[in-house]
C-alpha cells in the first residue's frame, strides 16, 4: 500500500464547503471527503508551521521533539524519527515535493523543492509551481517496484493572497478601494503588520476583500489539486494509496484582531482539516465529530500501512477505531487538546469539549487579556472572555494544564522548551532601516524566508539572539 500526504499550509477548516462553508471553494477536496473519512474537530496542538509540521511528520508533541517555533536554531529531539525515516526503514521509497529544507528532508530519498514567479502582477501561481514538482515525484515513485511514500506542500492559503487569473476576481465583485469603506482601518493601523500588508494590498479599504481572495487562493489550489487525483488515477494508484490531506494550522481573518496571520491559540488556526481515504478499506462518507488532533496522524498512517513499531513511542493514538467504530466516532480521541503557540506571541491553551482556556507567558503584540477562557458550547466563535466571572474553570483547566506540562517534561526527561524558546519575530514587512527602538534592528534571515522565497525585513528583539 501506498502514502500520499498532502499538506495545505495555512488551511483552515471552515474555509472549506465540506466543512460547511457557503462558498464553493473546494469541489475536488469535497470529493476525496465523500470517498473517505472527514475528521469534523481535528486541531493542530503546535503551531505555527515548523512545529506543525514536525508534530504532523512524528506524531510527538512539542515537550518530545521540542520545536516551538519559526527557528533553525531549535532542532528536534536526537532519537525523534520523522515519518519519511519510519517508512524508508520499513521499505518504502520516500519522496516529497517540498520547500520547508532542514530537518524537513530526513529520510526521503528524493525531496525536490520548488519556486514560483513572485513579479508576476496578475497574480501568483504556487499551486501549479508545486504541481510541475509534484507530478514528476509522483511518475517517478509510480515507476519503481517498492510501496511509496509521497509528500505534497501546496502554500496557496499562505499570504500574499493573490490568486491568479481566472480566479483573482472569484469571490469579490466590489470595489475593495473604496474610500468610504472604512473596515480596514484597524488594520492599517496594526504598525507590525502594516508595511507586509502594503506590499500585496495598498490602498485596500474593504476587509472582505482579503476574505474573498483567502477563498479563491483556495478554489485555485483545489483545481491544480485535480490534477493530482487525476494522474492518481491514470497512473492507476488511486486504489492502493492512502490519501491524506491535511494542514499545519489555520489563518486569522478579523475574528479576534489578529489580521490575516496565524497567531492565537483561536480555533481559526487550531481547528485544521482532515479527510482520508483508501477505497475499500475507509467507507466513503464517513465523518469523524469528536476531538482528534495532530499528534494522532503518524499512528493512524503507519496503522492503516501495517508498518511494525513495536519500539517506537507516539504521543498520539491511531484514529483508525474511531473511522470503524460509529460509536467511538462521536467520543473522539481524547478528552482535552494542550496547545501552544511561538509566533508573535507566546501562549498555552487547552481545549476540552466544553472550554477553552489560553494563558500567556508573555504580553503580546495586541495587548489581549493573559488569561483567556471561552465556553465552546454557547461561544464557539470565541467572543466572551470569560475568565474574570468563572474562576473556578480557569483554576481547574489551569491545575490540569500544570499536571499535563510536569508529566510531559518527566515523561521526556528534556525541559519544557517553551520558556526557554524565544518569541521570534516583532515585525515584518519592508521596514525601514532602523526604529525608535533602541534595542530592535532591521535583519534580513535566511531562517525566515516567507515561502515564495523571498526575504523579509522584520524587527527582531536583540534579546533572542
Amino acid at each position: 500500500m501506498n502514502l500520499v500526504l498532502i499538506s495545505l499550509d495555512t488551511l483552515r477548516a471552515d474555509r472549506l464547503r465540506c466543512y460547511g462553508h457557503h462558498r464553493l471553494t473546494s469541489p475536488n477536496i469535497d470529493r476525496v471527503a465523500s470517498e473517505g473519512a472527514l475528521f469534523e474537530s481535528h486541531y493542530s496542538p503546535h503551531i505555527p508551521t515548523y512545529p506543525g509540521h514536525t508534530t504532523m511528520m512524528t506524531g510527538r508533541d512539542v515537550y518530545a521533539h521540542q520545536v516551538t517555533c519559526q527557528s533553525q536554531a531549535y532542532l528536534p529531539t536526537p532519537g525523534v524519527p520523522m515519518l519519511a525515516e519510519i517508512l524508508k526503514t520499513a521499505g518504502y521509497y520516500t519522496s516529497a515535493a517540498d520547500n520547508l529544507g532542514k530537518w524537513f528532508t530526513r529520510g526521503f530519498d528524493v525531496y525536490e523543492s520548488y519556486t514560483w514567479d513572485t513579479s508576476l502582477p496578475e497574480g501568483w501561481r504556487k499551486a501549479e509551481a508545486v504541481n510541475e514538482t509534484a507530478m514528476r515525484v509522483l511518475r517517478s515513485a509510480a515507476a519503481q517496484s517498492a510501496p511509496f511514500f509521497v509528500f505534497l506542500h501546496y502554500w496557496d492559503a499562505h499570504t500574499p493572497y493573490l490568486p491568479p487569473r481566472p480566479f483573482h476576481r472569484l469571490f469579490y465583485t466590489g470595489d475593495e478601494t473604496s474610500p468610504e469603506n472604512r473596515s480596514m482601518d484597524q488594520v492599517w493601523a496594526c504598525e507590525e503588520f502594516r508595511d507586509y500588508f502594503r506590499e500585496w494590498m495598498p490602498d485596500v479599504t474593504d476587509i472582505e476583500f482579503p476574505k474573498a481572495q483567502y477563498d479563491a487562493e483556495i478554489a485555485y489550489m483545489d483545481t491544480c489539486l485535480g490534477h493530482i487525483l487525476n494522474l492518481l488515477d491514470d497512473l492507476r494508484l488511486s486504489d492502493d494509496t492512502l490519501l491524506v490531506m491535511t494542514a499545519d494550522h489555520g489563518e486569522e481573518f478579523d475574528e479576534h484582531g489578529c489580521w490575516f496571520d496565524h497567531h492565537g491559540l483561536y480555533e481559526t488556526n487550531t481547528r485544521i482539516p482532515l479527510i482520508l481515504r483508501l477505497p475499500g478499506v475507509i467507507r466513503p462518507g464517513v465523518r469523524i465529530p469528536g476531538l482528534t488532533r495532530m499528534t494522532d496522524l503518524t499512528p493512524t498512517i503507519v496503522d492503516y500501512l501495517e508498518v511494525p513499531t513495536p519500539d517506537m513511542v507516539f504521543d498520539g493514538r491511531s484514529l483508525r477505531p474511531l473511522i470503524e467504530d460509529p460509536q467511538a466516532a462521536t467520543s473522539g480521541i481524547c478528552e482535552a487538546i494542550h496547545l501552544t503557540e511561538n509566533t508573535w506571541m507566546k501562549k498555552r491553551g487547552i481545549r476540552t469539549r466544553e472550554w477553552k482556556l489560553i494563558r500567556a507567558l508573555e504580553p503580546d503584540l495586541h495587548g489581549f487579556a493573559p488569561i483567556e477562557l471561552y465556553d465552546m458550547t454557547h461561544d464557539p466563535a470565541e467572543r466572551d472572555n470569560r475568565a474574570a466571572d468563572r474562576p473556578d474553570v480557569v483554576d481547574a483547566l489551569s491545575e490540569q494544564m500544570d499536571r499535563h506540562i510536569a508529566a510531559r517534561v518527566a515523561a521526556t526527561d528534556l525541559p519544557d522548551p517553551l520558556p526557554l524558546q524565544p518569541i521570534p519575530l516583532r515585525r515584518i514587512g519592508k521596514a525601514p532601516a532602523a526604529t525608535k527602538d533602541t534595542d530592535r534592528t532591521i535583519e534580513r534571515s535566511g531562517d525566515d524566508k516567507r515561502p515564495d522565497g523571498d526575504f523579509v525585513g522584520y524587527v527582531r528583539d536583540e534579546r533572542t539572539s
